[in-house]
């Protein structure tokens, strides 16, 4: 299947997450508790179905933090799949203050190379391509009968944002020794810096667009919280830094948890 084809599958699953997202925001849902004690609500679970049924047209295989657990020594022989996080962000859904996505990625031999974040509150939606770009759009403000129409309407990122300020983004949950120290060097080295909390992979797409400068996170993430956002921030000549290796961080390892990193623009 082509690229082009592979990036509209992917922002039709995350449009269909999207509206069943939204189905159970605005009704009284229920909070359970995964095995890992983070929230579970019927959103994620019915994002999840919907963004499997449209994927797996592409016949490719599917991790999704929702989905059935497969063991490495099935996952370590895919070249390509897609990486999914139906509902990124389910802390701020509960807390019903918008900051959630819906995250689609395609990695292929490690590399996050396609990306789609929806954010369904807001009709925001970012989408990349390495070989093409980073793109956003926001929907409530276009009349768009077909995908491919979107696409073309879209505008590519990085933004330019003409300010003094360097701003870091980061976790409304996850601030700690680590970050503070992270932020006390970065006050050294500029003149006038800014913090803004900021929930789910949105905080990628920020550094993104130029929005904000920088997103360090010296916390635990999954690899299916970033995959979708570091394809958006690599297409947009920018990094997200493993802290270890030093490198663009890479994806489908043995252990799904990522280590600290950060996000910067270059």
């Amino acid at each position: 299947m082509e690229r082009k084809e592979l990036l509209k599958l992917a922002i039709h699953a995350a449009f269909n997450a999207g509206d069943e997202i939204l189905a159970i925001y605005k009704s009284d849902f229920t909070i359970e508790k995964k095995e890992d004690k983070t929230p579970l609500t019927q959103a994620d679970k019915n994002a999840h179905s919907a963004i499997l049924k449209i994927l797996s047209k592409t016949q490719l295989p599917i991790l999704s933090e929702e989905g059935k657990q497969i063991d490495y020594e099935t996952r370590r022989n895919w070249k390509q799949f897609w990486m999914v996080d139906p509902l990124d962000g389910t802390r701020e859904f509960i807390k019903r203050n918008g900051e959630f996505t819906v995250n689609i990625a395609l990695i292929e031999d490690g590399n996050s190379n396609l990306g789609v974040v929806y954010v369904p509150v807001t009709g925001e939606l970012y989408f990349a391509d390495t070989t093409i770009g980073a793109f956003k759009i926001v929907l409530h403000q276009f009349s768009v009968e077909t995908i491919d129409e979107l696409i073309k309407k879209a505008q590519k990122l990085p933004s330019i944002h003409n300010r003094k300020n360097y701003i870091v983004v980061g976790s409304r949950s996850h601030m700690n020794e680590e970050t503070e120290a992270f932020m006390k060097d970065v006050k050294s080295k500029y003149a006038e810096v800014d913090l803004i909390s900021k929930g789910s992979s949105l905080k990628l797409c920020m550094v993104a667009e130029g929005s904000a400068d920088c997103y360090p996170r010296f916390a635990p993430t999954m690899e299916w919280d970033t995959a979708a956002g570091q394809a958006i921030v690599v297409a947009s000549e920018g990094i997200v830094m493993d802290w270890n290796t030093k490198q663009q961080m890479k994806y489908n390892k043995e252990n799904l948890l990522n280590s600290w990193f950060l996000v910067e623009r270059n």
